[in-house]
């Protein structure tokens, strides 16, 4: 089963994601993950996927779509997965060559987001203020629509982020059965 967790940074996708491969028995992989090891490379990739990222600004779509695509040939996906941090945008979710079974959006309100992500003991470098904002700002503008995609195709399930870990749990589980 291929399963793509979406939301605003701090919904708990990670937390979610890895309960759910814990669960499913299929691996758990953070787009946002594949792109902080790559930014640490010394690189020209490397450096543009830094700054790009530390700005709170998305990759460009056919570079994300590339790069996604390459990890997700690795043999432990083979059987499936749970990918988070991606799709973001729309002409991303069209483009996507995998197959998606089910697209879970894990609802959070802006406040919520910001409130978890300050609260963190260890706050990432592409963690600032202004990159949280930002990235809110371009969730709303570019992976809203994405929603609305997966939704026509029938395979999005939406779930009330803001309730406990496992009530979250519990509700993905019982809505991907």
């Amino acid at each position: 089963m291929n399963i793509i967790l979406i939301g605003i940074q701090g919904s708990g996708k990670s937390t979610q994601g890895n309960l759910l491969s814990e669960k499913l028995g299929i691996p758990y992989l953070s787009a946002g993950h594949i792109f902080r090891i790559l930014s640490k490379q010394k690189t020209p990739l490397g450096h543009q996927i830094k700054v790009v990222m530390n700005a709170g600004f998305l990759i460009p779509d056919e570079k994300t779509l590339k790069l996604v695509e390459e990890y997700l040939k690795k043999p432990q996906y083979k059987k499936g997965f749970i990918l988070d941090g991606f799709p973001r945008t729309l002409v991303q979710a069209k483009k996507f060559r995998i197959m998606v079974d089910k697209a879970i959006y894990i609802k959070i309100s802006d406040k919520e987001a910001l409130w978890r992500i300050s609260g963190r003991e260890e706050i990432r470098e592409d963690e600032t203020l202004m990159a949280i904002r930002k990235r809110i700002e371009m969730f709303h503008k570019f992976t809203e629509p994405v929603l609305e995609y997966y939704q026509s195709k029938d395979i999005l399930l939406e779930v009330d982020g803001e309730r406990s870990v496992i009530d979250i749990s519990e509700n993905i589980l019982s809505k991907i059965d």
